[in-house]
């Protein structure tokens, strides 16, 4: 097993209420060339966790910090409606079924790794608004 010092919140980029599913996003990925799907676990908006990439594997979720990091991405992160120029903005659509189930994991994952693991946001390594909210905030309790 890869040793795993991080886990590293993602947003699917997808307007609020959109349900996508992981196989979606494995199929969007295939077509970047990736060889799989990028992130380690997709939540959907109902709170359902799906099984991604598998943990064994290095996760193509955040350029230079895949090697020893977990990918979690929730389903949304951008407005129901694009803006006035036609452009997706940013939004923390977490739905409260969406959080407890992130939260679930991240204590799963925890619990089965021996490494004090940290907790991340995507924004904190790469300038993007992914997963649209600060992690430091929204999980301030589980840091």
């Amino acid at each position: 097993m890869r040793e795993i010092k991080r886990i590293i919140i993602h947003c699917s980029a997808t307007p609020e209420g959109r349900d996508v599913s992981a196989e979606t996003i494995r199929e969007w990925h295939l077509k970047r060339g990736w060889s799989d799907i990028g992130y380690h676990y997709v939540v959907d908006i109902e709170g359902c966790i799906h099984g991604g990439r598998p943990i064994d594997r290095a996760g193509a979720h955040v350029k230079g910090h895949n090697k020893d990091s977990i990918g979690i991405c929730y389903v949304g992160g951008v407005e129901k409606e694009r803006d006035e120029n036609g452009k997706w903005v940013a939004k923390d659509t977490m739905t409260d079924a969406q959080e407890h189930a992130v939260r679930e994991l991240i204590y799963a994952i925890r619990m089965v790794t021996d490494n004090e693991i940290s907790l991340h946001g995507h924004n904190e390594f790469s300038a993007k608004a992914c997963p649209s909210f600060k992690v430091s905030e929204k999980f301030k309790d589980i840091l």
